[in-house]
């Protein structure tokens, strides 16, 4: 069957604003088709969104705004397809996750990784419970001064907790935008590249609905105070979001004990054994 990789990417950036605001999004007065517009559709009222990938091209649509915390969530029904949090510049920070397809009947890859001031190297991956193109899923990256939290269907399923008090990077000091692309990652991505798209299916449609940005909307550098500061405006800073409840961490080590495919902090081959200094570092 087929075989391609998505790109959902939320990046931010720098701005400055005096309030801060929770967003709704919608993907008409939201986001913008940043290329293969003629490969993409918004319907529903703006709810709805339709990415396609073909032999000649693929496409995208990223946020017009840019956000310093909160929650981004998307529900995806999936071909194969990926999603990221990114900001841009050789020191961009990138908060990703990713679905890596394979052949048909085969199970999805989910792919998460975390690049702070242009430095990524910290893949995990987890393999779906569920297949992924039969419905829509959630996926949320929700995002705090505390930590970055990846959920699937309000699962946890990675946690990379805020250690810079003790020269551990966290990325707390960019806005980013929101980007979801879907495009041909043949080559490396199913298997290594060794799974090829079967054309002949063509085209193929990423179904995505509901994009939903509870977060400070980024307007300059007075805004990583500003998003960052303790208020009930600023929910995500709320003491229940510090850490996981027990019913969240019991999900969480389900889900790293029977799915859990790759994870950095135990890959000494490919480091030499020199760890990343999160690895050794309680997460959750």
């Amino acid at each position: 069957m087929t075989s391609f990789k998505a790109l959902l990417a939320v990046v931010f950036i720098f701005a400055t604003v005096f309030q801060s605001c929770l967003v709704h999004g919608n993907f008409h007065s939201d986001t913008y088709f940043n290329w293969g517009a003629t490969h993409s559709s918004i319907f529903g009222n703006g709810d709805d969104l339709n990415l396609m990938l073909d032999n000649v091209s693929g496409s995208g649509v990223q946020s017009r705004k840019l956000y310093l915390f909160g929650s981004i969530e998307m529900l995806i029904k999936l071909v194969n397809s990926a999603g990221t949090l990114s900001s841009t510049g050789d020191y961009h920070d990138e908060i990703d996750f990713e679905f890596l397809g394979n052949s048909s009947g085969d199970p999805y890859t989910v792919h998460t990784n975390i690049f702070i001031q242009g430095k990524g190297n910290r893949e995990q991956q987890f393999i779906l419970w569920f297949d992924p193109t039969a419905d829509f899923h959630n996926y949320t990256i929700h995002w705090n001064p505390d930590a970055v939290v990846w959920y699937v269907d309000s699962i946890p399923i990675r946690v990379y907790r805020n250690y810079k008090s003790e020269g551990i990077d966290f990325p707390d000091q960019q806005g980013m935008q929101v980007y979801s692309s879907l495009w041909n990652g043949d080559n490396w991505a199913t298997r290594g590249g060794l799974v090829k798209i079967d054309w002949s299916c063509a085209p193929f449609k990423a179904g995505l609905r509901k994009f939903n940005a509870r977060a400070c909307e980024w307007n300059g550098p007075d805004s990583i105070s500003r998003c960052a500061y303790p208020n009930q405006a600023n929910w995500w800073t709320s003491p229940v979001y510090k850490q996981l409840n027990a019913d969240q961490l019991a999900q969480l080590e389900w889900v790293r004990d029977n799915y859990m495919g790759y994870n950095y902090c135990t890959d000494y081959w490919r480091f030499n054994s020199q760890m990343a200094p999160e690895c050794s570092k309680p997460q959750y």
